[in-house]
């Protein structure tokens, strides 16, 4: 094969590859635009047809209502019980329930509740720090203290208070 032969192969070869990139090109942005309009239409079909617009209704619904005394409801309605709100505790209740298992015993490395030496240098960073590592969990090098003692139903002014009751211990 000559050079002139392979100067005229390659010469094809190229002018070959670019009109397919060109096809390939064309194709994929006719795909796209397909799709686009393809979709818009979709859209909005489907926001018009009743069943989407009934099922769609179905998931926001509200799934109880609150029924007053002295106010009509509908029959229909269904009732439900409402659980009793919880009793907010004492310090002492919160110690007594939670704080105690681990500050009682050193469990976990937590400071026993009489223990005078050990609470000083926690102390000594302020209640601040206390309530907020008691609220939101602490890890140090003796121990780790979940937050709120792994009750996350207790509320902070109950977890303060339990602070506040241990510290008073010492």
């Amino acid at each position: 094969m000559s050079s002139e032969e392979s100067k005229h192969d390659q010469q094809f070869y190229d002018r070959f590859m670019v009109i397919i990139g060109i096809l390939i090109s064309v194709t994929v942005f006719l795909f796209v635009i397909a799709r686009w309009i393809g979709v818009s239409e979709l859209n909005a079909n489907i926001e018009s047809d009743p069943m989407h617009q009934m099922a769609v209704d179905s998931r926001i619904a509200p799934i109880a209502k609150v029924a007053i005394a002295g106010q009509d409801f509908d029959d229909s309605t269904e009732i439900v019980e409402v659980a009793k709100v919880r009793e907010v505790m004492t310090g002492p209740q919160v110690y007594n329930a939670i704080c105690g298992s681990c500050h009682g015993s050193g469990l976990a490395g937590a400071p026993m509740t009489d223990d005078a030496p050990a609470w000083a240098p926690r102390i000594a960073t302020g209640m601040d720090t206390l309530y907020l590592n008691a609220i939101n969990g602490y890890q140090g090098s003796a121990g780790y203290m979940p937050a709120k003692g792994g009750r996350v139903d207790l509320s902070d002014d109950e977890v303060i208070a339990a602070v506040e009751y241990m510290t008073d211990q010492i």
